[in-house]
């Protein structure tokens, strides 16, 4: 898992590389023609992918876009009107049975698809009539890390398709921002021996990060064996915030933007309530360094020069720590996080 995790740099690099080609012929093909309905296919790792994707789509196209509930096509059997509508099916294997249910279903019903998954002779490759392939290498550890932010790479070349004003000089420089996140490991590991004994957490996002937050709290489910539940900051105080008590473990994304101000009332709430708070940032949001005393900080310095984080791009270096955080808790707990148990690499469900 470590190892894969400190691929993502260059399988990050080599994706954009690979598929900004792609995107471009989409970016063509969308131009005056846009689908008028998005819909994102996927379980597991890929829907908090998906996740992220319909924030970041909405977002910077202002398409309206869902999430599929497979079991509508695998159980129930629905017919559902997908005429003129973008179906994106996301699988790391590409070998997600109900996934492709979904995409082979939506596709005979009208939809436009597009497939996005790390194995080229998948079914999922197959099946879509446009792919966007994440170049990841083999992935070996049961926990996905390089195949989710290839994912999520490749989410923000599909905004691109569709016209959103997404950087590509800020998609190139991804790969930096990673390798940025990657040096933090040792404090990291550091950190980790403080949780040894949690069983139980909230992990909280915003926005572009509610993905990360469902993602790290996955990570902690699968490798560490730790109860983990996820909310928005907002569905937070909306009740679940009843369970936080003295030292009771939660993590929380701060990026700066939009999302901080919010994100910093609950912070105070949360050490008034004498809670064990641990953040995810970067240098750029200084008052949630200074405010926060125990904080995974993203350095702003790439090569000679330092480049602040946009909100909107924080979602790949941000899940890197938390990543790195998941495996090394699960070494202080004596646990194989390559081998989780009850688990494999490929799950297929209806």
């Amino acid at each position: 898992m470590l190892d894969e995790i400190r691929e993502q740099p260059a399988a990050l690099e080599r994706t954009l590389k690979g598929e900004l080609r792609g995107a471009e012929r989409l970016r063509k093909l969308f131009d005056g023609n846009r689908p008028r309905l998005i819909m994102l296919a996927a379980r597991g790792t890929s829907d908090n992918a998906a996740q992220f994707g319909r924030y970041l789509i909405e977002i910077t196209t202002g398409i309206p876009t869902t999430l599929a509930a497979p079991s509508v096509f695998t159980l129930y059997k629905a017919e559902v009107d997908l005429r003129g509508t973008l179906l994106i099916a996301i699988s790391q294997s590409g070998e997600s049975t109900d996934t492709n249910v979904v995409l082979e279903t939506g596709r005979k019903s009208g939809a436009l698809t597009v497939g996005i998954t790390n194995e080229p002779k998948s079914s999922l490759a197959r099946l879509a009539e446009h792919v966007f392939l994440v170049r990841a290498g083999k992935e070996k550890s049961v926990a996905a890390t390089k195949t989710y932010t290839g994912q999520l790479l490749s989410m923000y070349m599909l905004a691109y398709a569709l016209g959103a004003k997404v950087s590509l000089d800020d998609l190139r420089r991804l790969p930096e921002w990673a390798d940025a996140a990657l040096k933090l490991e040792s404090s990291i590991g550091g950190l980790a021996g403080r949780y040894r004994f949690m069983d139980h957490t909230v992990v909280v996002g915003r926005g572009l990060n509610y993905s990360n937050a469902f993602e790290f709290a996955l990570k902690l489910m699968e490798t560490c064996y730790v109860v983990a539940e996820r909310f928005s900051s907002a569905d937070l105080l909306h009740g679940p915030i009843a369970m936080v008590e003295r030292s009771f473990p939660v993590f929380v994304f701060t990026p700066p933007g939009v999302t901080w101000p919010g994100l910093r009332d609950l912070l105070g709430r949360l050490e008034a309530m004498r809670a064990e708070t641990m953040i995810i940032t970067d240098a750029s949001n200084s008052d949630a360094v200074k405010l926060h005393g125990r904080s995974i900080a993203l350095p702003l310095k790439l090569g000679r020069k330092s480049y602040p984080v946009e909100e909107l791009y924080t979602p790949i270096p941000y899940i890197i720590p938390a990543q790195i955080f998941a495996a090394k808790l699960a070494e202080e707990k004596g646990l194989d996080p390559d081998r989780p148990r009850a688990l494999e690499k490929v799950t297929r469900t209806l």
